[in-house]
């Protein structure tokens, strides 16, 4: 019976599963139909996890070529460019001292410059500038019937628009910085001597040359300075620099040569920063031209060829030593910038003498000029700034007396060096920030300047030491610049406007 009873049991059993998928036929059409769909997501998820896998490898491919060259992005990342343009439009009038008439109603100049800063070291940095400076319409020199301009030569290279489109090297030095750990430098290479104080207060630039504007002459050399604090906080830092040159190279001669042999022209002395704090600045300068020759070398090399011959100098040679001394006191109260500037040269000649009378010489009534010539001048200004509007109006005056010596052969003043001028010098300017949205780099800057010069001058031959400086209102001195063909301008009119942009 119990036999009997476990058959029937597991009969039941095995039915009722057979029962239940007859009863469940529709379910299981579903349940293939979803596993199918579910077949073919993955189908889909697969591909779609291949096209990620390829996308992966890109990515890792890409992320592994930006490692290997993210060293040469940070090398590219450690060199600063930045630089400005400046057009500028001049009207220039003179007369001369036998009554002609120099009238230039428009000449256009573009001024292109590029500066470049890069450590080597974390004491060590070179900085360099590029710049283009020409005149509109022009490839080279342009006429200049006032005879003062000088052709382009190393101490003007960069600095006058008797040029051509040409990017020459302005300046380009290494400086080593905190030197055993004290606050020492060395620096060397071409030089930043150009645009000194206080030029920065009528160009609206930020000052950085090294000499103050009595000395404007580009040239290679090299700096020893040392800096230091004074104890109280009013009189601020002071630094204090040794300073070499070359003004001019003689190059490989003959040692047994007696006759027409140079010697280098250098040039050494001091610069000091006695005060500097905030806008203040009480600067002394002190520095000795050695051997200086009666004329450079020229960068086209027809006019070098030609210049003694056809200036009548003769052959270059040394002349003697020049002492230049200068000094400047600057600083600002509220609005206004205001500076105090003085200068003081002197000639030491040799046999062959400088501010030598060349028609008393030709009249066999005079040699060489072989004494000590001094000369001096003087040199103030102000500046009153409107910020609220952007404007800054200014007003400068200088005076250089009969034997002045400026050593500013790379001035800013197209045709003559105002500051190298035997008379006097007026000008007023003004500058005027333009609104041209915001500043992209912490260099930017955009604005325009215009200003008015007037020039009288009371001596012949600014900026030369060659000849005698003749007295434009004395009659016999006159008779000597006319038997000599001598027409110096008397006194000019210089009228300015500038668009300049910082980058």
């Amino acid at each position: 019976m119990l036999k009997k009873f476990s058959v029937l049991a597991l009969a039941g059993l095995l039915a009722v599963p057979a029962m239940a998928m007859a009863s469940a036929g529709p379910n299981a059409a579903d349940l293939e139909k979803k596993v199918e769909e579910l077949s073919k997501q993955l189908d889909e998820l697969k591909a779609a996890l291949d096209a990620q896998r390829e996308v992966s490898d890109k990515l890792t491919d890409s992320v592994e070529d930006m490692d290997e060259r993210s060293a040469d992005w940070d090398l590219a990342a450690r060199i600063k460019f930045f630089g400005d343009f400046r057009t500028r439009l001049d009207y220039y009038s003179a007369d001369t001292v036998f009554g002609r008439d120099l009238d230039n109603d428009t000449i256009w100049t573009n001024r292109f410059r590029l500066n470049m800063r890069v450590h080597a070291t974390e004491n060590v940095e070179f900085k360099g500038r590029l710049a283009m400076y020409k005149t509109w319409g022009n490839q080279s020199a342009f006429t200049d019937d006032s005879g003062a301009m000088w052709p382009v030569f190393d101490g003007n290279v960069t600095r006058t628009p008797a040029e051509n489109s040409a990017l020459y090297v302005d300046r380009a030095y290494l400086n080593w910085n905190n030197i055993a750990g004290q606050p020492m430098w060395l620096s060397v290479g071409r030089r930043p001597t150009t645009d000194g104080q206080p030029a920065q207060e009528r160009m609206g630039v930020d000052g950085d040359a090294t000499p103050m504007a009595f000395m404007d002459w580009p040239f290679d050399g090299l700096t020893l300075g040392y800096a230091w604090t004074w104890g109280p906080e009013a009189m601020g830092d002071s630094r204090m620099r040794f300073c070499y040159g070359r003004g001019f190279e003689a190059g490989l001669q003959d040692e047994d040569k007696i006759v027409g042999s140079i010697d280098d022209m250098d040039f050494a002395g001091i610069s000091w920063d006695v005060m500097k704090k905030d806008e203040m600045i009480a600067y002394l300068q002190v520095f000795n031209a050695f051997n200086v020759i009666n004329y450079p070398n020229f960068q086209d090399p027809i006019i070098d060829s030609m210049f003694g011959e056809m200036s009548g100098m003769g052959a270059r040679k040394n002349l003697g030593d020049i002492l230049h001394t200068s000094a400047i006191f600057h600083n600002k109260t509220a609005n206004v910038h205001y500076f105090l500037a003085g200068g003081w040269s002197q000639t030491n000649p040799d046999a062959d003498g400088m501010f030598n009378d060349y028609a008393a010489m030709a009249a066999g009534m005079a040699g060489p000029n072989t004494d000590d010539e001094n000369g001096y001048s003087i040199y103030a200004g102000m500046r009153y700034d409107m910020d609220n509007i952007g404007l800054k109006l200014g007003a400068e005056f200088n005076y250089g007396s009969e034997n002045w010596l400026a050593m500013s052969p790379g001035h800013d003043e197209i045709y003559q060096s105002k500051l190298a001028t035997r008379g006097q010098v007026y000008e007023v300017y003004g500058l005027y920030d333009l609104p041209t949205g915001e500043f992209i780099s912490k260099y930017a800057k955009t604005f325009i300047r215009f200003g008015y010069q007037h020039y009288e001058y009371d001596y012949s031959g600014s900026g030369d030491w060659n000849m005698a400086a003749y007295d434009l209102s004395d009659a016999g001195d006159r008779m000597k610049m006319g038997m000599m063909g001598l027409d110096p301008v008397e006194n000019a009119d210089q009228i300015y406007l500038t668009f300049e942009a910082f980058f």
